[in-house]
């Protein structure tokens, strides 16, 4: 189950309806349709880029790597277009965070495929591309228009090449005065490359970082309890490298064993 999306550095807060007075248009503004009350840790609110098609899960930003930066976004009637990205941490595009809940789409791999996938868009509709290359978000159901396989950039490590059901691509047209979505382009290049930006907590390689902290984080009060006597340093550190390790209980033994000898010697 995917949770609520959340902006780094937002506090916690209750829901509250949307009122028409809010936006200009009468929707609600990003955050509102963001609640925080769930929030997660800070280290799982971060924004990565994800390295490989097994990365990539739950919410995403698709950023093109024009000039400045631009992503795929969808307003609340499904039409799609570029929007500037404005929140970059470390001021480029492989520091890209979202601003407003338009940018964000919800990845899911299609189940039995290698890089098929489908992306949600906050309005609940998929993201879809008909056969002239225009894109849009209006259906709620999944029809191969709404399915995209996705390739690793040969030429662009940490870079994506969306492919429609057509065989054609994504891209991000910059010869007009506003960047243009596309999806008519037949071979891949420059403008076709997307850095596809998701929450850590999604990714595999965190998970598996995560697991390891939690499994080291035992506290020498704890340790002493379980040893029954009070430990050395050394002691200290050899359990809890045990503990990440995941020879706990070997280590654990030894130390039990030379406590006894200890004791008896």
């Amino acid at each position: 189950m995917v949770k609520a999306l959340t902006f780094k550095g937002e506090k916690p807060k209750k829901r509250k309806r949307a009122h028409k007075e809010d936006t200009e248009d009468g929707l609600p503004t990003s955050k509102q349709l963001v609640p925080a009350a769930d929030a997660p840790p800070e280290d799982d609110e971060n924004w990565v880029s994800a390295d490989a098609l097994t990365d990539i899960a739950g919410p995403v930003m698709l950023v093109f790597p024009t000039s400045p930066a631009t992503c795929l976004s969808v307003d609340q009637l499904g039409a799609v277009f570029a929007q500037k990205v404005e929140n970059m941490v470390e001021g480029s595009p492989e520091s890209a965070e979202p601003h407003d809940v338009r940018q964000v789409w919800i990845a899911t791999r299609v189940v039995g495929s290698e890089g098929d996938f489908t992306f949600k868009g906050h309005h609940g509709r998929y993201l879809g591309c008909d056969q002239y290359g225009i894109c849009s978000a209006t259906r709620e159901a999944i029809s191969p228009e709404e399915t995209f396989k996705l390739h690793a950039a040969d030429d662009a490590p940490g870079l994506f090449d969306v492919q429609t059901a057509r065989s054609r691509y994504l891209s991000m047209d910059t010869g007009k005065e506003t960047p243009e979505v596309r999806g008519d382009v037949d071979e891949v290049g420059e403008t076709t490359h997307v850095r596809v930006r998701m929450q850590a907590r999604f990714k595999p390689k965190h998970k598996a970082e995560k697991v390891e902290k939690v499994r080291a984080k035992i506290s020498r009060k704890e340790l002493e309890e379980e040893v029954g006597r009070k430990l050395e340093d050394d002691e200290v550190k050899k359990l809890k490298k045990a503990r990440r390790d995941g020879d706990y209980h070997e280590a654990m033994l030894d130390v039990k064993v030379k406590g006894k000898h200890d004791k008896y010697a």
